[in-house]
């Protein structure tokens, strides 16, 4: 039986996390990389998108993990911990946190990722109208900007293809002008 034959069976074809049963997948709960029936759940979309942080996380969504939280998978535990953990700041989820039970194995296992020290938002790089950027957007310069350390000068309008995101700055992005990559504030520019 596949991996994900075994997922359905286990889960019911469900969210093994908020009962979902539209477009399901399987993920791997970090930091293993080879998949196996104990490192793995199956989750729905928006779960997913939310767990790896390319949806802001949407409180009414996870307080299903009150009942989910209980699961006999170590696997679902850790995942809802985690989700717990960043959404603390919500009383019915600081309270869930509490009296949810990990042994110490599990508990070093949910820590790994360092979820639990981080706040339940995510930060999105956003053009200067507030639209959110995606890796590979085309833009547009909203004001002519001096490159330092460079002669070149980056004109009001010029269109960068194919952008780059920062990954620890959602302030910047990463695009090619006259063939030299720069790195440009996302307040100077705006989706093209």
């Amino acid at each position: 039986m596949s991996l994900e034959q075994q997922l359905i069976e286990r889960s019911n074809n469900i969210c093994e996390l908020c009962n979902n049963t539209t477009t399901l997948s399987i993920y791997t709960v970090p930091p293993f990389d080879q998949q196996t029936i104990d490192n793995v759940i199956y989750v729905c979309n928006t779960c997913l998108d939310q767990i790896e942080k390319r949806e802001q996380l949407d409180a009414e969504h996870w307080k299903v993990l009150s009942e989910t939280m209980w699961s006999a998978y170590p696997a679902v535990q850790i995942v809802a911990w985690r989700m717990l953990s960043r959404l603390r700041h919500e009383g019915w989820a600081s309270d869930n946190l509490d009296i949810l039970y990990l042994d110490d194995e599990n508990l070093e296992w949910a820590k790994k990722t360092g979820d639990h020290e981080q706040e339940g938002t995510v930060q999105f790089h956003i053009d200067s109208n507030g639209t959110r950027l995606y890796e590979g957007d085309t833009v547009v310069l909203v004001k002519t900007l001096d490159v330092k350390g460079s002669s070149l000068s980056a004109k009001l309008g010029t269109v960068v293809k194919n952008i780059r995101l920062v990954p620890d700055n959602p302030e910047q992005i990463e695009g090619k002008i006259e063939g030299q990559t720069i790195v440009i504030l996302t307040k100077y520019l705006r989706k093209g």
